[in-house]
């Protein structure tokens, strides 16, 4: 019985672990591109808030966000922003000219989606 109870408990912490497993990016490749990003969340199994954001990871190690805030009524801006791959995560400015950076790592991905896990958020992403 404790034998069953000791494999039963690995069992669970292997798959609570793999659950939230990382890609690790070894530079930006697989990620250049237009992504469309539909939604973020406060976590995985949180709801998700529908967002109309595109992002554009440039070879020179630009991100481009373009976007329309309906609050402000300024209309759609384009944003470039620097970001670059270290250590297996995506490193992105956090505000446009300031040197702060934020780590964004990618939870999942595949040919068509990504999602990535920043400081403070989830966010999903379509290959545009």
């Amino acid at each position: 019985m404790k034998t069953i109870t000791i494999l039963l408990s690995l069992l669970a912490a292997f798959a609570t672990s793999s659950a939230n497993a990382e890609v690790k990016l070894a530079d930006n490749s697989k990620i250049l591109g237009k992504w469309q990003v539909t939604a973020e969340a406060l976590a995985l199994d949180r709801e998700r808030k529908p967002l109309h954001v595109t992002w554009e990871f440039q070879k020179d190690g630009t991100l481009v966000t373009t976007g329309e805030d309906a609050r402000s009524g300024i209309g759609e801006m384009t944003i470039p922003i620097k970001y670059s791959v270290a250590d297996g995560v995506i490193r992105k400015q956090i505000t446009p000219g300031r040197e702060k950076y934020e780590d964004c790592s990618v939870v999942d991905m595949d040919d068509k989606d990504m999602t990535l896990k920043c400081k403070f958020l989830y966010l999903f992403m379509t290959r545009k």
